[in-house]
């Protein structure tokens, strides 16, 4: 199933190469709590988040991006000035300086979604311990619209999404 939603994304992101600004266009359409967002740097043909994070940040948002240190993600302040570093899995992270944050809004990365808030990820688990830990009050998954499917297989450790944004709309889940 991965490797068939890397194909399907993949084909979304040369279809869509402005998908970022579609997302940007959308900041009205979530109930955003005041707080971080922790975004995620874009990587194997993901939708670009910054333009929407650049737009929270007008709002008055702090923003942040994940740090993967050992088998765990820290979401480390970020701004569009930070240096970031190389980090694992071809990832760009904030340095070990920036401070860490507790975010109240997470942007996901995914491979797959279904309407019921499931999503199919890298498979490594970064994420689902990550908001397991301190959970955000709002965990956004960030896809496009091609990557929708009937449903993703999930375990009981798997935490669902609270919204969905695509190029084409956000998603509620109920």
């Amino acid at each position: 199933m991965r490797a068939t939603a890397r194909a399907i994304r993949r084909s979304a992101a040369a279809q869509t190469p402005n998908a970022g600004a579609h997302l940007a266009a959308r900041v009205d359409a979530l109930p955003w709590p005041p707080g971080v967002v922790a975004g995620y740097w874009p990587i194997d043909h993901e939708i670009d988040p910054r333009p929407l994070m650049n737009v929270l940040a007008g709002l008055g948002h702090d923003l942040a991006l994940p740090a993967i240190e050992g088998s765990a993600i820290r979401f480390r302040r970020w701004n569009p000035d930070l240096v970031l570093e190389v980090g694992p899995l071809g990832t760009r992270q904030p340095p070990a300086a920036a401070p860490v944050v507790i975010p109240s809004v997470v942007l996901v990365p995914l491979l797959a979604f279904d309407r019921a808030g499931r999503r199919l990820g890298f498979g490594k688990g970064y994420y689902d311990r990550a908001l397991a830990g301190d959970p955000p009050r709002l965990i956004v998954g960030i896809a496009f619209a091609a990557q929708e499917v009937p449903r993703v297989p999930s375990e009981d450790h798997d935490v669902r999404l609270d919204w969905i944004m695509t190029e084409r709309q956000a998603i509620r889940v109920s």
